[in-house]
């Protein structure tokens, strides 16, 4: 009986050993993780600083006025010089991976989620930017193989940057404590994008960037149009349509030429998503813009970099259509009491925004007026959010209206007609064309009773046409 005792102490001190032992490592580890996220905040911030220094001042101000591109003479692996400027370019750029290649998948799903009709106002452009020859000529015939088609028809660019135009690519700057090899690869990654936008300033009016591993929403181009349309008259640097990385970025074209002069003037300094970001706020554009649900999903399983797994998806993807709405341009008033920044405009914007204002009282309104008298097909509101059940209009009606004239509020209409009543803080009427027989120049929202809760108005979506004159 002594020794089975014995037994069990020395068992259990074994195993209290073993659970103290591995408390130390997960401790361990635990603050090694947390110093090392430290260690990395920290020197993004002296990155930051060192890119907002007094020695980039004048860098900046050159950059706001760069239009000249950059001097690189490219060599055309596929497809030929555009005859006639399109509509927007699809840039990716691409390396040999230690494991898994998505090109081709990647380039499928562009084409085939496209319709002819898009097609023609789209011109994909692919910078093959390893400097391997032999493999990029191998992959560009496998392309050719399977897209011939869109070669000929001029909806495909294949094109490849000489390595002697690239700047130094080691012995670089260890920011971040990124090991040399890292600093190389996005270093580099830099460049190639800064390359890639080079060439494509001149392509098209509009620019969005891809990754060389994406799947693409059934009909991206006609969304794009929509959300264009709908922030017309509006100031913006960068729309997104994705939140991963580089994936689904928006950009004008004429910004294209100073975007690649910034990436390569700061092309060891951080990874290139962190830098679009300060690209964005340096040409005044504050906030993020990134609309729901996102048109592009990362499906790479190994990264680009060292062949490891790379799992990120965005959750907020939908690659079947849906049917985004046209929300014309127009101003925005309210006599609601708006909290802080959340703007009357952000209900409106199709973006992952809202505006939020202070109790509701009977007479309220929040009022879209057209710039252009509209058909209307449908209207659909939402109003509270997940964690704001309660934030939602508890009594109130829409209405449509005509005879705009200026109040000291904002433009206003003079005559309105009742669509419906809002039920449990959702309005949604479609064939609004069936209940009214006048072309619509506003859009209101008329509280009905006052309320002790304040008022989220998540999202307004607008149907319509403009009106066609007599």
């Amino acid at each position: 009986m002594r020794c089975y005792w014995k037994r069990s102490v020395t068992t259990l001190g074994f195993s209290l050993f073993l659970c103290l032992l591995v408390y130390i490592c997960t401790k361990d580890d635990e603050e090694d993780s947390a110093l090392k996220m430290e260690e990395r905040r920290l020197a993004k911030e002296i990155a930051v600083q060192q890119l907002y220094s007094e020695r980039n001042v004048q860098n900046f101000r050159e950059l706001v006025n760069f239009s000249s591109p950059i001097n690189v003479t490219y060599q055309y692996l596929a497809g030929y010089p555009l005859l006639k400027k399109k509509y927007i370019t699809v840039g990716l750029s691409s390396v040999k991976r230690k494991r898994g290649n998505y090109l081709l998948e990647t380039l499928k799903s562009i084409f085939k989620q496209s319709t002819n009709e898009e097609l023609t106002e789209m011109v994909v452009v692919v910078h093959m930017a390893d400097f391997d020859m032999p493999w990029n000529i191998q992959v560009v015939q496998d392309i050719s193989t399977k897209f011939a088609h869109h070669i000929i028809s001029g909806h495909l660019i294949i094109i490849h940057a000489p390595e002697q135009h690239y700047p130094p690519l080691t012995g670089l700057k260890r920011n971040y404590n990124d090991p040399a090899d890292r600093v190389t690869f996005r270093s580099k990654q830099n460049v190639d994008y800064a390359f890639l936008l080079n060439f494509c300033a001149n392509l098209s009016d509009y620019y969005i960037m891809l990754e060389d591993d994406v799947q693409c929403s059934h009909s991206f181009l006609t969304a794009i149009k929509k959300v264009l349309a709908s922030k017309e008259g509006s100031y913006w640097v960068t729309l997104e349509f994705s939140k991963l990385g580089y994936i689904g970025k928006l950009y004008h074209s004429t910004d294209l030429p100073r975007l690649a002069h910034f990436l390569l003037m700061f092309y060891q300094e951080m990874p290139c998503d962190w830098l679009l970001s300060h690209f964005r706020g340096l040409l005044t554009q504050k906030n993020v813009i990134r609309f729901k649900p996102s048109l592009f999903q990362h499906i790479g399983y190994y990264s680009s970099f060292r062949g490891t797994e790379n799992r990120l998806k965005d959750d907020d993807f939908e690659e079947d259509f849906f049917d985004i709405p046209d929300n014309p341009p127009a101003t925005i008033s309210t006599s609601l009491k708006v909290f802080e920044n959340y703007d009357p405009s952000k209900a409106y914007s199709n973006s992952d925004e809202y505006f939020w204002g202070k109790s509701p009282s009977t007479g309220d309104f929040f009022t879209i007026a057209f710039m252009k008298p509209m058909n209307i097909t449908r209207i659909h509101i939402v109003t509270g959010s997940e964690d704001r059940h309660g934030d939602v209009l508890h009594s109130g009606i829409v209405e449509v209206g005509k005879k705009p004239t200026l109040t000291q509020k904002g433009k206003e209409c003079l005559e309105y007609v009742k669509l419906k009543e809002f039920q449990n803080g959702q309005f949604d009427q479609k064939d609004v064309g069936n209940i009214i027989n006048f072309t619509v120049e506003c859009v209101r929202i008329f509280v009905t009773e006052s309320q002790s809760d304040w008022l989220i108005i998540r999202s307004i979506s607008i149907w319509a046409k403009q009106a066609t004159s007599l």
